[in-house]
């Protein structure tokens, strides 16, 4: 939050471009100094070469050796050392006496003056250069002497002044400047394309922004409890929080950034979704042993970029639907049985105001004795309170729906039999389950029957559930539990989930689940589950391939 009056930071972005900026700057600035300083002294050098060779050559010509034996040395040599001067750029040539006294001078007037400098080495036959202030000002010279035999008869001094030196380096360091400038032009366009490219992609964002940008990124990927997963354009796994993890049953140990999503071991329905480039909303998948509801929504900005995907738990959920069905189930059976009972109680109260009170006991008890008799059949058969009061309730469920259900006579299941392993909301979405769509399969057929089957066999419980329906194409066999899969129309809240959900069940106990055909039409299913405890879950990949429900 901004707080006004306040000017907002700069942004990274900005900061880097003033950063490169400023040490593009220094680094031209220094570069120019350098070049300066440098050029500055070869200039000089060049000026001392150039000042000795003149007036060497000037000592060494044999018409200077011959006017200064004239009468009027400088009737000769002036015009001869201006016209030295102008053809060779020096600033002044001058040819003097081996006592200093000068014979010519750019300034007629100082012509006979004693020479200004030091000419002691040169009197005694030595070559030199120096830099000192004259009638002309501060100049570069050579002053070398001139030989006639053994002996010196003359001294020659030529110089270049030290603003002449100055004007050439200076027009060497604007050209330099300029370059210079065109260098940090180019540079700082550069800079600033790289930077309003890094701008576009921080949004603008000072360094503390994203700092605290990604602070937020972190702990909200740790806090939300719904699995969030980011894919790249190769979907492979590029983001993961912690509730992806855990639902995906990908452990924190496992590194699967950068693994592929076909890699991650999903069932095949589940890694569909993912791969899948069109967006999925709120598709229901099974895994191992949750129920996930899948979200997924491409990225992309120009060209597909990855797609996030986001997954909830829904197995709570989904078991408590499938409990509400039940119930709601229960309770139109109840609406319709109360129904019935008050048709059999005004038929009762009928017969005792036409005196037939002996019918009316009769046709009561009857009533009475049917009821029991259902009801000892399925205890009977089976002690375990929660399969029997399922098969009570889906009985009831059953008959309303035109199709008779029984127990058969070899079932066989004692109270405490089951093992704690195994929960009874996992055995009521099972049997559920099998018999929901048994249920389904026998409606409107001739006979309408479904026969359950609950016993212990070989250290296992057998839950089989057979039907009179019209039986499930071998073709089919391998499909029947699969999410989605179903041979009846589908209905605004989808079909096919029922006996996936059995299957899962099913596997998460390491049983099986399987389905045949009936020797008189009809389907068989029948689910197999260990009395022992129960022993590791298959993996993901092994039960979405298991053909039929066997693993």
């Amino acid at each position: 939050m901004r707080i006004p009056g306040i000017p907002r930071p700069r942004s990274l972005a900005g900061q880097l471009f003033a950063m490169q900026a400023v040490l593009l700057a220094l680094v031209v600035a220094g570069y120019a100094l350098f070049t300066y300083v440098s050029d500055r002294g070869q200039a000089e050098q060049a000026a001392r070469r150039q000042a000795t060779a003149v007036a060497r050559s000037v000592a060494d010509a044999p018409s200077v050796r011959s006017a200064i034996h004239t009468a009027n040395p400088t009737a000769q040599l002036q015009p001869y050392a201006l016209k030295v001067q102008k053809d060779t750029g020096v600033d002044f040539v001058t040819i003097m006496t081996p006592g200093g006294i000068r014979w010519t001078h750019p300034s007629a007037e100082q012509i006979g003056r004693p020479f200004l400098g030091n000419i002691y080495r040169a009197q005694h036959g030595e070559t030199f250069t120096e830099t000192y202030t004259g009638t002309l000002g501060a100049s570069v010279r050579a002053v070398t002497p001139v030989w006639e035999g053994r002996r010196i008869i003359g001294l020659v001094s030529a110089g270049i002044k030290v603003e002449a030196i100055s004007h050439r380096v200076q027009d060497q360091v604007t050209a330099l400047l300029g370059v210079a400038a065109g260098i940090l032009a180019l540079g700082g366009v550069g800079t600033y394309v790289i930077n309003a490219r890094l701008r576009r992609h921080t949004h603008g964002m000072n360094a503390d922004e994203l700092s605290r940008m990604h602070d937020y990124h972190q702990a909200a990927l740790h806090a939300v409890r719904e699995g969030l997963l980011m894919l790249d354009a190769r979907y492979r796994v590029a983001l993961i929080n912690d509730g992806g993890r855990e639902l995906l049953g990908v452990g924190r140990e496992e590194d699967v950034v950068g693994t592929s999503v076909a890699d991650l071991g999903l069932p095949a329905p589940l890694t569909g979704a993912l791969l899948a480039s069109e967006p999925r909303v709120d598709e229901v998948h099974l895994t191992q042993s949750r129920v996930l509801v899948v979200n997924t929504s491409p990225v992309s900005g120009g060209e597909r970029r990855g797609t996030v995907v986001t997954l909830r738990d829904v197995t709570e959920l989904q078991s408590l639907m499938g409990e509400l069905d039940s119930e709601r189930g229960f309770t139109q059976a109840l609406r319709s049985q109360a129904h019935e009972a008050a048709n059999r109680l005004h038929t009762v109260v009928s017969l005792i105001e036409l005196g037939r009170a002996e019918d009316a006991v009769e046709f009561a008890t009857a009533e009475l004795e049917l009821a029991q008799a259902l009801t000892d059949q399925v205890v009977a058969a089976v002690s375990e309170p929660v399969l029997a009061a399922l098969l009570l309730g889906k009985t009831a469920q059953a008959n309303e729906r035109g199709v008779e259900l029984v127990v058969s006579e070899d079932s066989g299941l004692d109270d405490g039999l089951l093992p704690p392993a195994l929960p009874p909301r996992d055995l009521v979405t099972i049997l559920g389950n099998l018999v929901d769509n048994a249920v389904d399969a026998a409606q409107g057929r001739v006979p309408a029957r479904v026969t359950v089957t609950a016993r212990a066999e070989a250290g296992e419980l057998v839950l089989r559930v057979a039907d009179t329906g019209p039986g499930v194409d071998p073709a089919h066999a391998g499909l029947v539990f699969r999410r989605g899969f179903s041979t009846k129309p589908t209905g605004p809240g989808g079909r096919g989930l029922g006996l996936a959900l059995a299957r899962q069940a099913v596997h998460r106990h390491g049983g099986t689940l399987t389905v045949d055909g009936a020797p008189g039409g009809g389907a068989v299913f029948e689910a197999r589950l260990p009395l022992a405890d129960a022993p590791e879950p298959a993996p993901p990949a092994a039960v979405a391939e298991a053909p039929g429900g066997a693993r």
